[in-house]
């Protein structure tokens, strides 16, 4: 199901026949050192994840995590969407790419969309975000989206150390 477009992005519900792409994801040295151990170490374990996690959330809240695909070939690139987590009060962007599509600007041309998504289509009141304190690339893009760095927190369920950022609209 598509949820959004952009000059060169189709951010699209994600499915069980993406797990390849998100074993591939969640298993890359940068995602396992910014955003942790999802603890995926099979086809059948990213299936699940994804049954249980975007596809489930998605189903419930009419929002998630969102495939992003290049439009000129296809190519399965990262992912970019809405999440509500237990530790926050309010619904988090979150976003995750392969590092071949890094520096090229489709991290911000997903994030801007699903803000304005957020915004203007599921009238959420604000956004917030979270992110490793030495994520500057991460950092940066949300600085450049607008949220304002709200404290630094240790965050269930690892406790690892996280900023927070939070855009009222």
């Amino acid at each position: 199901m598509k949820i959004l477009d952009t000059e060169r992005l189709t951010l699209r519900a994600l499915e069980a026949d993406d797990a390849a792409f998100y074993l591939e994801l969640v298993n890359d040295p940068s995602f396992l050192k910014n955003i942790g151990d999802k603890g995926v170490r099979t086809l059948d374990d990213a299936r699940s994840a994804l049954q249980n996690g975007p596809i489930a959330m998605q189903r419930e809240r009419g929002h998630s995590l969102y495939m992003v695909l290049r439009k000129e070939d296809g190519a399965a690139m990262g992912m970019c969407g809405l999440i509500k987590r237990d530790s926050l009060p309010e619904v988090d962007i979150g976003y995750a790419y392969l590092p071949q599509f890094w520096g090229k600007g489709y991290a911000y041309e997903a994030a801007a969309a699903v803000k304005a998504h957020a915004q203007d289509t599921l009238r959420m009141p604000c956004l917030m975000a979270i992110t490793n304190p030495e994520n500057a690339s991460s950092i940066g893009l949300l600085l450049k989206l607008g949220l304002s760095f709200v404290e630094f927190k240790h965050l269930p369920p690892d406790n690892k150390p996280t900023n927070i950022y939070r855009l009222d609209f």
